[in-house]
C-alpha cells in the first residue's frame, strides 16, 4: 500500500548504508576519485555561460559515470557530492535512478538518465534512457521503453502495488523553454525480461463531472519561475497538484499559467491513480463564518482559558509536526 512508502523508504536507506560496506577499499577509492571529477563536471553542464562548453562538460561526465558506475558495488555508493544531479533509489532498494538536465540555450533542454539495477555479484546492469521529448506532440497518450523516453530530472519516488505487482510513481522536472517549465508524474514498471517500461493506462478521470480519457502519464505546464505543488504528500496518501489557470486569461497559453489557490489530487485505487478535482472543499450555509468554536462570545468576551488551551495545544502539534516539503 501506499501509506508503507514512507517505512519502505526508510528501510532502504538503512539497507543501502550497510551494504556500501560491501565496496573493497580499493574500489571506495576509485569511486572518490571519479565522483571528485564528475561534481566538477556537473557543475559546469549546469552552470557554464557557453553552450560549446556545457555540452563538452556533459559528454565528459557522462563517460566518467558510466566508468564509475562499472566499479564492483558502485550501485551502493551514492555520490553525495554531485550536485544538480537526481540520485532517487527505489523504496525497496532494487534499483535507482540518476537523471540531470543540459541546457542548449532558453529555449532548448534535454534530460540525461540512466537506471542502475541492483545485482548480485555487484556488475553493472544500466538502461541508458533516451529523450524523446522534442520529437512527441501527445506525450500522455502512450507507454515507452527506455529508448524513447519522455525526459524529466526526478525529485521523488513512491511505490504503490496491485495484484502482486509493483508501480514506481515518479515527479519530475523540465526546463522546458523559456517561457514556461513542466513537471510530469510518470509510473514505471518492469515486465517479464525485466526491462523498464514507462507509463501505462493508470490516470484515470472515471469520477470527474466531465470524464475524460485515461492518460498514461500526466503532465502540467506552467509559467517560467512559478513555484508549483506536484508531489505524493504522507499525511493525505495522495498525489497533490496545484490547479493552475491563465494569469491574463489567455487558456490558450501554457506559459501564462499560474496556481489559483485550488489542488487537484490522485489517489491509488485499483491499480490506478484516480482523479480528484477538487481535494479541499468547504461548503458554508449563508452568512455562516468559518469559525466551529469561536474564542469570545456575542458581545466580544475573551475566553481566556480556551485561547490558553488552544495555544498550548498547536505549540503541542507544532512540536510533533513532521515537515513535508511543499516546494516539488
Amino acid at each position: 500500500m501506499v501509506k508503507k512508502t514512507v517505512l519502505l523508504f526508510s528501510v532502504a536507506f538503512l539497507t543501502i548504508s550497510a551494504a556500501a560496506q560491501k565496496i573493497s577499499p580499493a574500489d571506495l577509492k576509485k569511486l572518490a576519485a571519479r565522483e571528485d571529477t564528475l561534481k566538477e563536471y556537473a557543475m559546469y553542464l549546469n552552470t557554464d555561460s557557453l553552450t560549446e562548453d556545457r555540452m563538452i562538460s556533459d559528454s565528459i561526465f557522462t563517460k566518467t559515470l558510466v566508468r564509475a558506475l562499472q566499479i564492483k558495488n558502485s550501485f551502493y555508493y551514492p555520490f553525495d557530492s554531485v550536485l544538480g544531479v537526481s540520485k532517487l533509489y527505489s523504496p525497496d532498494s532494487l534499483f535507482r535512478v540518476i537523471t540531470w538536465n543540459i541546457s542548449f540555450d532558453d529555449y532548448y533542454n534535454r534530460q540525461r538518465g540512466a537506471i542502475q539495477m541492483k545485482t548480485a555479484d555487484g556488475t553493472l546492469k544500466l538502461f541508458p534512457l533516451r529523450d524523446v521529448s522534442e520529437f512527441t506532440d501527445h506525450a500522455e497518450d502512450s507507454v515507452r521503453t527506455r529508448g524513447n523516453w519522455i525526459g524529466a530530472m526526478y525529485y521523488n519516488m513512491i511505490t504503490t502495488q496491485h495484484k502482486g505487482k509493483t508501480f514506481y510513481t515518479l515527479f519530475g522536472f523540465d526546463n522546458n523553454s523559456a517561457q514556461s517549465s513542466m513537471k510530469w508524474i510518470e509510473v514505471l514498471s518492469f515486465n517479464e525480461k525485466k526491462e523498464p517500461v514507462f507509463g501505462g493506462p493508470v490516470f484515470s478521470y472515471e469520477n470527474d463531472s466531465i470524464p475524460k480519457p485515461t492518460k498514461y502519464r500526466f503532465g502540467l505546464e506552467f509559467k517560467k519561475g512559478t513555484r508549483v505543488l506536484v508531489n505524493y504528500i504522507p499525511d493525505l496518501e495522495m498525489i497533490l497538484v496545484d490547479h493552475l489557470i491563465s494569469e491574463t486569461d489567455q487558456p490558450e497559453l501554457a506559459w501564462t499559467f499560474v496556481p489559483d489557490g485550488d489542488q487537484e489530487g490522485f489517489k491509488w485505487e485499483n491499480g490506478k491513480w484516480v482523479h480528484i478535482d477538487k481535494v479541499f472543499t468547504f461548503k458554508l450555509q449563508d452568512g455562516q463564518a468559518p469559525v466551529d468554536d469561536p474564542l469570545m462570545d456575542e458581545k466580544g468576551t475573551r475566553n481566556e482559558k480556551k485561547l490558553l488551551d488552544n495555544t498550548n495545544k498547536n505549540k503541542t502539534k507544532e512540536g510533533s509536526k513532521q515537515p513535508i516539503n511543499y516546494d516539488n
